[in-house]
């Protein structure tokens, strides 16, 4: 019989709320309650997809209606503490690079501390992590130090992007064993959309805060942070865990599903997921799919404008031949295109997921590899014929599919390496998202300048790099291919996974604010709708303002 250690953290203090004992649910609690409290967290930390909206601002944060340049010897080092000229706008976008290495460093070095510590606490960190970022921020506007935005913003608000990303996904895949690809797919959702409602929200409020001696930025910053902590400390409080041995009522057909030989009933260890060739396959499956997605994310509006030019405006010239007028309102329609292909990333994120619930996560990603190799070679064959129709199209499913891959990988992470330390395995996963956002970006940028200078057309610059995207997805659908069940050995034992349970807390009783065992916890259907409702009213807002954007390129 085999002797369980004592909990490393000890009984949980009765004032200690943050304790995982806290969070696990008693019996009528319902589990619908958990996907709005993870969305608060995701739609929180989505921001990091729209700041954007900040560079240009910051830019002139000094000369206020015009940049007040900096010499052009300065180098980004000196950059980094002047005081007395405003900051380039590739300077700050280091900060968005900083965010995607950070989220993916710290999800994979603190995995094993949120499967133990609990969702609650790692939300609540990344409340901290996110909100203090935004406020250091604040003060690094007031100061003019732009080394003070990189620490706050990029290095400790990505640290909090990492926890939080992280932080509902194994309570999700433990709540929803019969829908784990639609859960986690409602989660990720909103970290797509956080863009789409912070980047209008900030803009508003840029516009509230300006004045005649500040461009808006640094209050917006606090404005933001505040109304963060609000989200995201109610989101982390709503986080509960099953107690042990809870199954759904639809377990019956889960069991069935299990016999399926991709869906495991074992459970590997994190620390042995490193030397699995099945984790590195999945690794570089969600490296090239989103390599080939960011890279047409980050040059769609651009693209558009340069294969179709005075096209989009019902002006029969090239891009080069139009002037400020017509350049204004191709922009206005560029901006509606990318409107749209966030709200097919959007979208495509819970209904891919979703899918892979009846098709298998490897099937899902065949479709993704293979519909995905077929689009990225239609895109120089529409733009070289003229057809806007079908460019849009492709471009829209391509981003519904990098959405897709997203969030459905942490299912099929559960489905190959089980649910137990879900959460730790998918953080050392989103080292192939930091990857892909290096990659992705340069390699577009790289070709892009490359044709350009060899005397290529605007319009035909992006032909080879489309081609060259293809064929990374070939090189994915291979992988993907290759992904089969794990060999036994790989799995924890019946007493070294007991030992793990007890060490994160999984053993324990449900607690109440008393410290005394919780009886009964039932929530009522009410709960449930007023805490959609909640969640749904921001989500509204923001996709009426995306729609506002859309119709810019419709019309």
């Amino acid at each position: 019989m085999t002797t369980l250690p004592k909990a490393v953290f000890g009984p949980p203090d009765k004032i200690d709320f943050l304790a995982k004992e806290r969070t696990i649910a008693g019996p009528g609690f319902n589990r619908w309650l958990l996907p709005p409290a993870a969305l608060a967290i995701h739609l929180c930390i989505g921001m990091a997809y729209g700041f954007s909206v900040f560079w240009l601002p910051l830019s002139r944060a000094i000369g206020l209606t015009a940049p007040r340049t900096c010499p052009g010897t300065m180098g980004l080092m000196a950059e980094l503490f002047v005081k007395d000229c405003d900051w380039r706008v590739s300077s700050l976008g280091w900060i968005y690079t900083l965010f995607f290495i950070f989220l993916g460093s710290s999800a994979a070095m603190w995995g094993g501390w949120v499967e133990r510590a609990g969702p609650r606490k790692a939300g609540f960190a990344s409340a901290l992590c996110w909100c203090g970022g935004l406020t250091i921020a604040a003060f690094g506007v007031r100061l003019h130090q732009l080394w003070v935005l990189w620490v706050g913003l990029g290095m400790i608000g990505g640290l909090g992007l990492g926890l939080g990303y992280i932080s509902p996904v194994s309570m999700l895949i433990k709540w929803f064993p019969d829908r784990r690809g639609m859960a986690t797919g409602m989660a990720i959702m909103g970290f797509g959309g956080g863009a789409m409602i912070g980047s209008p929200l900030a803009t508003e409020l840029m516009k509230f805060f300006a004045s005649s001696t500040s461009v808006g930025v640094g209050q917006t910053f606090l404005a933001l942070a505040g109304g963060y902590a609000v989200f995201m400390t109610v989101g982390a409080f709503g986080y509960r865990l099953p107690a042990p041995g809870w199954v759904p009522a639809a377990r019956a057909s889960t069991a069935v599903r299990r016999v399926a030989p991709m869906i495991t009933s074992g459970h590997v260890h994190v620390k042995n997921v490193w030397r699995i060739p099945q984790f590195w396959l999945v690794w570089l499956v969600l490296c090239l799919n989103v390599s080939a997605g960011i890279s047409v994310i980050g040059m769609a509006s651009p693209m558009l404008q340069e294969v179709f030019g005075g096209g989009l405006i019902g002006v029969a010239k090239k891009f080069g031949e139009l002037d400020k007028v017509q350049l204004a309102a191709v922009a206005d329609v560029a901006a509606g295109f990318t409107a749209l292909l966030s709200l097919f990333n959007i979208m495509g994120r819970f209904c891919w997921a979703s899918l892979s619930d009846k098709i298998g996560r490897k099937t899902t990603y065949v479709v993704f590899f293979v519909l995905g190799t077929l689009l990225y070679c239609s895109i120089p064959v529409s733009a070289g014929i003229g057809n806007r129709g079908l460019f849009v199209a492709a471009c829209c499913l391509i981003l519904s599919m990098y959405g897709g891959g997203f969030a459905t990988v942490p299912a099929y992470l559960a489905d190959l390496f089980g649910a137990q330390m879900a959460a730790a395995i998918h953080g050392r996963l989103l080292t192939a998202w930091s990857t892909a956002g290096v990659i992705g970006p340069v390699l577009m940028m790289h070709m892009r300048d490359y044709e350009l200078g060899v005397g290529l057309a605007p319009a035909q610059v992006y032909d080879r790099t489309m081609y060259i995207l293809a064929g990374m997805l070939l090189i994915g659908l291979f992988c993907n291919g290759l992904i089969c069940p794990l060999d036994a050995k790989w799995f924890m034992s019946d007493a070294e996974l007991a030992r793990e349970r007890h060490l994160a807390h999984e053993d324990a009783k449900a607690l109440d604010a008393s410290g005394e065992g919780v009886t009964f916890q039932r929530s009522s259907v009410g709960m449930v709708v007023l805490a959609w409702i909640g969640i749904g009213s921001p989500l509204a807002w923001g996709f009426w303002r995306m729609a506002l954007n859309v119709t810019k390129f419709f019309h």
